[in-house]
């Protein structure tokens, strides 16, 4: 199919690029004039495994393009899909801006009928009022479907993710825009949901919350296993077992982080108030991820005593491993506390270094784990990359003016930490 994305985002480069690879022509679009041309030489502004080459294989194949000519890929598009940012406002709502600009990009673009499918995260009625805004400046009146097809994509495993989905999920109003997903589909082996627009856009939120609402009450859980003695660690995996409750995001640690949960969180409580429904659940997993947050910098400063004058190494800066994404990393906040408590801070991110030093200010970045551990007086693990648990302890001892870990995402094994002759300290396990 001809196919057109709108935003070169994280979810708009991946669904071009993977939709590309399939063998449909794509035409991606950006207003970032520098971002573009950047993709049209093949770089890649964001990190995630395997996107390098996927864009790569598209441009030499000349199935993928980049432009910021919105008109010329509305032309040349059957199927055209809107991932544009949908940032929060201050009180929390999704805005809806960039939207519905390209809605009205869109509509006086059209030579003939083209499908418009919300692909961004949005509230529920988004898609009416995409519909409204393209039947508004639309004079010629041409037909048009609109639909919704949230993205499932978790930054690190986009691709995959992609490719091999749990699920499709189609909100549609028509037969024709029915189909035409349908065929669009066909190849990939997943259960397609198909279901009113409205439905689809609730799907999306109610994902994310219910995860989010896992990770919370694992760490809620944690807390409780840390002032009676239980090992979280043993916890989840007894309460995994079990189908109905599944093991994924069963994790303990110092809280959720990215653009998705907390963006998808908040919104979702203003879009219920909004309905008429205080959704309670939902602002008890906020409180709850935020003290894990201020727990942790806790931690840190009941096992040195003081941080005033102490050295603190924080291993990982975005907010997940396999990924350069900086926004709402837990470790801002982390990071910010223990300077304010008079925390001398050296950090290290195997991949987020460069978006970390356009925000955090009064650190000292280090070109590896093992300079940033030297001569500090405790090393906080904050982000679980696979290259930290295949440190070697003895030299991180070595190098450590104090032997004290403070392990957010459980990396280490106690006994084995403690056996090296370190103060350990993981999150909801004592032992």
């Amino acid at each position: 199919m001809d196919i057109g994305v709108i935003g070169a985002g994280y979810v708009g480069l991946v669904t071009s690029a993977c939709f590309a690879s399939l063998g449909n022509k794509v035409i991606c679009v950006d207003i970032d004039r520098r971002k573009i041309k950047s993709l049209k030489d093949g770089s890649v502004p964001i990190y995630e495994p395997g996107l390098d080459e996927l864009v790569a294989d598209g441009l030499r194949k000349g199935t993928l393009r980049f432009t910021t000519n919105l008109p010329s890929a509305v032309r040349k598009s059957k199927v055209i899909f809107i991932a544009v940012g949908t940032p929060p406002k201050e009180n929390g709502e999704a805005d809806l801006s960039h939207i519905e600009n390209v809605a009205r990009g869109i509509a006086a673009a059209m030579p003939s009928y083209r499908l418009i499918v919300e692909k961004s995260t949005v509230p529920v009625h988004t898609g009416c009022r995409i519909e409204e805004t393209i039947r508004s400046n639309n004079k010629k009146r041409i037909k048009f479907d609109v639909a919704s097809n949230p993205e499932f994509l978790s930054e690190g495993e986009a691709i995959h993710n992609f490719m091999r989905p749990d699920r499709i999920v189609i909100g549609v109003k028509s037969k024709r825009a029915r189909d035409i997903l349908h065929k669009l589909y066909s190849g990939f082996n997943a259960p397609i949901v198909v279901t009113d627009i409205e439905s689809a856009e609730i799907i999306k939120h109610a994902s994310n919350s219910f995860l989010a609402s896992k990770i919370s009450f694992i760490n809620a859980i944690a807390n409780i296993c840390e002032r009676c003695g239980a090992d979280v660690e043993n916890v989840a995996l007894g309460m995994g077992l079990d189908r109905r409750i599944g093991k994924e995001f069963l994790k303990a640690g110092v809280g959720f982080g990215g653009f998705c949960f907390p963006k998808d969180l908040e919104a979702f409580i203003r879009i219920s108030e909004k309905l008429g429904y205080d959704f309670e659940i939902l602002k008890a997993v906020k409180r709850v991820n935020s003290r894990q947050k201020a727990g942790f910098a806790q931690k840190i400063e009941d096992c040195l005593g003081t941080l005033r004058g102490r050295i603190v190494t924080v291993l990982g800066l975005s907010f997940k491993p396999d990924t350069d994404d900086m926004r709402y990393a837990p470790s801002l906040e982390i990071i910010d506390t223990l300077k304010e408590r008079g925390a001398k801070v050296k950090v290290f991110d195997p991949k987020a270094m460069k978006k970390a030093a356009d925000i955090l200010k009064g650190v000292t970045f280090c070109r590896d784990a093992y300079s940033a551990v030297r001569n500090s007086d405790c090393l906080a693990v904050v982000t679980d990359w696979d290259e930290f648990r295949k440190l070697d302890l003895k030299r991180v001892k070595r190098l450590m003016r104090r032997p004290f870990i403070v392990d957010g995402r459980n990396i280490y094994n106690p006994a084995a930490a403690k056996k090296l002759g370190f103060k350990y300290i993981g999150t909801g396990r004592l032992r």
